[in-house]
């Protein structure tokens, strides 16, 4: 009897004494609770999903259990696909959604037999890109289906540096191209390289689309003496915050206006650097009234941009096979490294591909030896900057006695009202007009005739046809018989406009 209830009382304590153990699918080496309340671990919850056949055999030996465990962790986070990455080639039979179980034959970079372990590294970090790799592509072409199809006008602004290259296929992956669906812009500082026009005409061919090219104000596409006669061929050299509104922000402005776009689609990345290590696929961009902007490839790192071109064998800048991991104005554009070891050629690296990869470092051949006016090294070109939209928000006489014109219709009646007043056609992003600014505006607080300001960059056909504008500014004298007089001289001081003005009550007297 003593022997009885001795082995009753251990039968008791046993019942609900935790015990470490397998669990019956012989994956789990963890602590079990038989105690129908106590909770599972999660650990345990996860593999107990119905992922696997219940076994029936409890499997004892170490090195088994762990690679089993490896292999169903494997399959719970990533999928049935993953598991090539983890776990030695077996037939897996998992359950599908009808619940019907399927067996599958896996090839893996992990060839383990029972007494020895093999890990194929390589194998598995060209595995894993190429997932990486895919994730990415699909999330860029749901970012730009959003943006071409939810909105009615979206531009691509094409620099055609690698990340504007990936976009470019992807668009023609799309159908968004050869359709006209989006639409592609350049703009054309004149001081491009030689290589980079050429190459834009390759790819509208090689993918059946033509972009819209812009170029500073006033001076023909292509007519690289018509700018230096305007705007001087040194302009950058003497003030480079003027030259990049010259040249590209206000082309850029220009540009999006006349293709009315509401979302602008652009390569920007986080990779790139500390300026744009925050954004996302979509913001607000900082120009243009609000539009929306879509960066489809923000979170791709720039091996990621190199990974596609060489997976697709997409058409790239032919600089790159010259040592540019980015590509802008010659002037200030430089291989990395400088002697140019580094290079992409025929879809592969030679050399030493980190200096072109490493965080941040796509752009440091850009910008070289340039300063901004507070003599910070420069980064930007001052299209994307917080504060590009001061080139165009902030207006010009915004007080005094200088009158706006609000438009075309209100200049149409001033010039056909039967009284004198002198108009100065202008735009804000123009220097000639910010440097006359104050003078025009001392001129107008003693003037004989009313004085007022037209903003011409906004409306081109009228100022052309109505106004004698060519190029800002053009300040004109409006007769009472409606003819309109445009001052020639260059000299724009207060007492010259007067002078201007007086000239006018001589010939009618």
């Amino acid at each position: 009897n003593n022997n009885n209830n001795h082995h009753e009382s251990l039968r008791r304590r046993r019942r609900h004494r935790p015990l470490r153990s397998i669990c019956h699918h012989g994956l789990c080496p963890i602590r079990l609770h038989h105690h129908p309340h106590q909770r599972r671990s999660r650990h345990h919850q996860i593999l107990h999903r119905p992922f696997f056949n219940k076994a029936k055999e409890t499997t004892t030996t170490t090195t088994i259990i762990m690679k089993a465990y490896a292999a169903a962790v494997a399959t719970v986070l990533f999928g049935a696909s993953a598991i090539t990455a983890f776990a030695p080639s077996a037939s897996i039979t998992t359950r599908t959604n009808g619940g019907v179980a399927a067996n599958t034959k896996y090839s893996s970079a992990l060839g383990m037999a029972d007494d020895e372990k093999v890990f194929d590294q390589e194998a598995y970090i060209a595995e894993s890109k190429e997932m990486r790799l895919k994730y990415l592509e699909e999330q860029a072409m749901f970012a730009l289906k959003i943006a071409v199809e939810n909105y009615g006008n979206a531009v691509f602004p094409n620099a055609m540096i690698a990340g504007d290259v990936v976009i470019t296929h992807l668009l023609h992956r799309m159908g968004y191209l050869k359709d006209g669906a989006a639409k592609v812009m350049v703009v054309d500082t004149f001081h491009l390289f030689p290589e980079t026009m050429d190459f834009l005409r390759e790819i509208e061919e090689f993918y059946g689309f033509k972009a819209e090219v812009f170029c500073a104000e006033g001076v023909p596409v292509g007519d690289k003496a018509g700018y230096d006669a305007k705007y001087g061929a040194n302009l950058w050299k003497e003030d480079i915050e003027q030259y990049d509104k010259v040249c590209k922000v206000e082309p850029f402005q220009r540009g999006l206006k006349t293709l009315n776009t509401d979302c602008m689609i652009n390569g920007r990345t986080r990779w790139q650097g500390f300026e744009r290590a925050w954004i996302d696929q979509f913001e607000n961009a900082p120009i243009g009234g609000g539009l929306a902007k879509c960066n489809p490839i923000a979170y791709w790192t720039l091996e990621d941009t190199f990974d596609y071109i060489a997976k697709y064998e997409v058409p790239h800048h032919p600089l790159h096979a010259q040592g540019y991991p980015s590509i802008g104005d010659a002037k200030d554009t430089i291989p990395i490294p400088e002697d140019g070891s580094t290079k992409f050629v025929n879809f592969k690296f030679e050399g030493d591909k980190t200096p072109w990869l490493d965080y941040a470092s796509e752009r440091k051949g850009r910008f070289v030896g340039l300063a901004n006016k507070d003599g910070s090294t420069k980064t930007e070109c001052g299209i994307h900057v917080a504060g590009a939209e001061q080139t165009f928000d902030r207006d010009l006489w915004e007080e005094g006695a200088v009158k706006n014109i609000a438009s075309t219709d209100e200049a149409a009646e001033i010039i056909g009202s039967g009284k004198e007043a002198i108009v100065a056609v202008y735009a804000p992003w123009c220097q000639f007009c910010q440097g006359m600014e104050d003078e025009f505006a001392k001129y107008a607080e003693s003037a004989g005739v009313p004085v007022y300001k037209f903003r011409g960059d906004e409306e081109r056909d009228f100022v052309q046809a109505s106004l004698n504008t060519e190029s800002f500014p053009t300040v004109n004298f409006i007769k009472a018989d409606g003819s309109v007089v445009k001052y020639d001289s260059e000299a724009r001081s207060a007492d010259d406009f007067a002078t201007f003005e007086k000239s006018f009550e001589k010939s009618t007297a």
